[in-house]
Parts: C-alpha cells; structure tokens; sequence
C-alpha cells in the first residue's frame, strides 16, 4: 500500500466488519470467526478479507462460505456507519498464515544443526 488513506480505510474495515461479525451476524456457519487482515486496493473498491476461524480447514471454508452470503449486509452495514464515496467489493478468503508459520516451525525443528 502505497497511499495513506488506502491504509486507514483498511484499519477502518478491519474493525467494522470485525465488529460486524461479532455482533450482527446471526448465520450459524459463521461461528467463532476472527477477521486477520484486509488488503484493499490502491483505488478503494476491492477489498480482500482474509478469515480465521477455530477447528479445521472445514469449519473455515464454511465460514467464508456464509460471509459469502452476507455479503450485501454486510455491505449495506458498512455504508451506513462508514463515510465513503465507495463501498469496495467484499472477497472473503481463509487465511493459511498460521497453517504455514506452524509448518515452517515443524520443518525448523526437525532439522538438526551441528
């Protein structure tokens, strides 16, 4: 991100529909969800939202899975509480960080240094 309100408007998304989540979602799919990290686009309008939630790989894409389909509300939420010219298009994707850092910390331990 080279722009500085392309990052304030992300720290901006990242709470609100953290609190969203938290709060206003009644889907059940959608159960202990923690919203990691936003990467929006230089001119605003897409936004990727990466998702963690507890229990497998399973449970995790069934999570994003209802995000998907809240979507539009969540959407809708965001233009009434947030004051932008645009509300950018919402991708929900499982975040594999911790996946790959757990890996990487297995293969470091395995390993045997002399």
């Amino acid at each position: 991100m080279r722009f500085k309100r392309a990052q304030r408007v992300q720290e901006l998304l990242l709470e609100e529909i953290s609190k969203l989540v938290q709060n206003g979602l009644k889907d059940p799919r959608v159960g202990f969800v923690t919203i990691t990290a936003v990467q929006l686009s230089d001119n605003l309008k897409h936004a990727k939202i990466f998702v963690s939630a507890m229990g497998d790989n399973e449970k995790a894409a069934s999570a994003v899975e209802g995000l998907k389909s809240a979507q539009g509300f969540i959407r809708r939420d965001l233009g009434k509480n947030l004051s932008l010219r645009y509300i950018p298009q919402l991708d929900f994707r499982v975040d594999e960080l911790n996946e790959k850092a757990d890996r990487i910390d297995r293969l470091l331990s395995e390993m045997h240094f002399e």
